[in-house]
């Protein structure tokens, strides 16, 4: 069903509502005879059309005018104020139409016989409803404000995790050319041999791009066959022990974290003969672990920053477990996380250290609904006492207009009050956030790991 059918059907639906009360408040369905009914039938859908149409007209207006994120209270009111004024308006136009076009009433006689009955019950249900629409619509765009802020949130987390997976493309193969100039200069049967473990090593770089984790057996491997071609340059010089697999086979790793780490230690310690490196690789708890034992080189290129700070910030983004960092007198230790459930960028990247900025930002929008809370609070006091006494002093004899703001106006400070103050039940804060951490999570099950 399209757009324009759903609005239509919606519109007559409220028109007959419109109709059904307009009519026992009135007449009592006191109807002549059938022509009458949908003479009046028609009027009130042609009442219901029209002011519909004209207060969209004004809502779509005010919309595309800027108002601040949660300057709810002035926009509701300006809504108000606008839609009063064309309402009656529009009334008044309608029943110069009925009265004279219809009826056949002179148009001297009408504007003479002219009362605020005639326009009270109109200007009330619209209101009414209007209110209601407004209430539904500030918190809708409340809830999809929110969606979008966390959407945000994510894509920007996605984004520098692509970022920092991307730098390890040409990091490593600039790396691994190093030691291949280094190998043809020194021993070229070597260099042969590995430039074609090397191709089997990138390959395994390119398979890992696109994934934010790979099981630790698989990168286990993959730093087996790494430290091969180490091996081929430096010989002797390094010595490493590794486990031939992990004791959980679900545990999962940052993918070329290894890689990363073993580069790490040959860069900035001596590999000599006399003075071997020693690398360990093991398990402790629920960390695996890189240790080499500490023989700082003399003299030391600038580090590129691409190491270690990579794969803590690849983890930060991924998990609140820590990448420990360790460097005692004799040896080098760094332990990272093994981690056995599944993760996603999308659903923790904004309980991250970086995410101090977005707490401000939340306090400030609290601050920001109270503020809006009290303002509607202190307006709904000042101003129904002021219809009420407009009901008094000019229309007392017509119905008593003045509950339909009291009891709409009253259910919205209700809504308002409950959000701002009940943060665990249905509606309120946290459950708002449960809720889209709920959504969230669903749509993480859509994309779990291979």
């Amino acid at each position: 069903m399209s757009k324009s059918v759903k609005s239509f059907l919606t519109t007559f639906i409220i028109g007959c509502v419109v109709f059904l009360i307009g009519t026992y408040m009135s007449n009592g369905f006191d109807f002549k005879s059938v022509n009458q009914f949908l003479i009046y039938f028609g009027i009130y859908q042609l009442y219901t059309f029209v002011i519909t149409y004209v207060n969209t007209v004004v809502f779509v207006y005010l919309k595309k005018r800027s108002y601040k994120t949660y300057d709810i209270v002035k926009r509701f009111l300006v809504g108000i104020f606008c839609s009063t004024v064309v309402t009656l308006i529009t009334i008044f136009i309608l029943r110069v139409f009925v009265e004279v076009v219809i009826f056949g009433d002179s148009l001297d006689h009408f504007i003479e016989t002219e009362t605020w009955y005639g326009y009270s019950f109109g200007l009330w249900i619209t209101l009414s409803i209007v209110t209601v629409f407004y209430i539904i619509y500030f918190y809708n765009r409340f809830q999809k404000n929110k969606i979008k802020e966390q959407k945000v949130i994510a894509g920007a987390a996605s984004a520098k995790f692509d970022a920092l997976k991307n730098q390890l493309d040409p990091h490593f193969l600039f790396n691994s050319l190093n030691v291949l100039t280094s190998l043809i200069e020194e021993n070229p049967d070597s260099a042969q041999k590995f430039t074609t473990a090397l191709s089997k090593v990138y390959r395994y770089v390119l398979e890992q791009k696109n994934k934010e984790l790979v099981t630790v057996d698989e990168e286990l491997n993959f730093a087996r066959t790494y430290m091969s071609l180490l091996k081929m340059r430096f010989e002797d010089s390094i010595i490493f022990e590794i486990p031939d697999k992990a004791s959980n086979p679900e545990s999962k790793v940052v993918p070329l974290s290894l890689q990363l780490l073993l580069e790490n230690a040959v860069k900035h310690n001596m590999v000599t003969s006399s003075k071997p490196l020693h690398i360990k690789i093991y398990e402790d708890g629920n960390h695996l672990v890189v240790m080499n034992n500490l023989q700082p080189k003399q003299i030391v290129k600038k580090s590129s920053g691409v190491g270690l700070e990579n794969i803590k910030q690849r983890y930060q983004l991924l998990t609140e477990r820590k990448v420990y960092i360790n460097q005692r007198e004799k040896d080098f230790v760094v332990a990272i996380p093994m981690l056995t459930k599944q993760v996603s960028i999308m659903r923790t990247a904004q309980k991250s250290k970086e995410r101090l900025n977005e707490d401000y930002v939340r306090a400030r929008k609290r601050v920001d609904e109270l503020k809006a809370f009290y303002y509607s609070l202190i307006s709904y006091v000042f101003i129904i006492p002021f219809l009420i006494f407009i009901w008094y002093r000019y229309s007392q004899h017509t119905i008593q207009w003045f509950w339909f703001p009291i009891f709409g106006w009253g259910i919205s400070l209700v809504f308002q009050a409950y959000r701002v103050y009940v943060d665990n039940g249905a509606l309120g804060a946290k459950w708002e956030q449960r809720k889209i951490e709920k959504y969230m999570r669903e749509e993480d099950d859509k994309n779990r790991w291979n």
